[in-house]
């Protein structure tokens, strides 16, 4: 059978670092917001305009909220996506792109730079292969085309 998961592309790391989850699936005792409370944060900081990510690092730091899924049963991109805040392209793919349009900038100054040339192909080569598996998913539509003509206007 093949293994169809996402592995590091162009580097020779095998990337298996990753954080522990705690082990209990439970929401611990000393925590004193309720699911509906950190619903409502949630929606406030997706208002703001912050990723997923983000507003998960926010309510770790801020409000002491370990695991949002272990508080509120479903996961952030989920709440997001029941109220329609979710954005239309993934934030993985955003930020490849993102990281795409900011070198072609930085080429157009400086034509003989080789190397970043280079690192371009190799971030374009994974924004299209990552299209491909979010078209698969139906997370994009299958007309979904990355062309680095239009993708600043992506980011914008």
């Amino acid at each position: 059978a093949l293994d169809s998961k996402m592995v590091r592309m162009h580097t020779p790391g095998k990337g298996i670092a990753q954080s522990a989850l705690p082990f209990k699936r439970c929401v611990p005792t000393w925590q004193k917001l309720t699911s509906d409370e950190v619903k409502e944060t949630i929606y406030k900081l997706s208002k703001k305009g912050l990723t997923p990510s983000q507003i998960g690092v926010i309510l770790r730091d801020s409000h002491g909220v370990n695991q949002i899924k272990h508080l509120t049963g479903t996961k952030i991109l989920r709440i997001l996506r029941a109220k329609g805040l979710s954005s239309t392209i993934p934030e993985d793919l955003y930020h490849l792109i993102k990281k795409a349009v900011a070198i072609r900038k930085h080429m157009e100054k400086n034509r003989q730079d080789k190397d970043s040339k280079y690192r371009l192909i190799l971030i374009e080569s994974r924004i299209h292969k990552l299209a491909r598996y979010y078209k698969t998913k139906a997370v994009l539509p299958p007309s979904w085309k990355y062309e680095s003509a239009t993708a600043s206007a992506l980011v914008a």
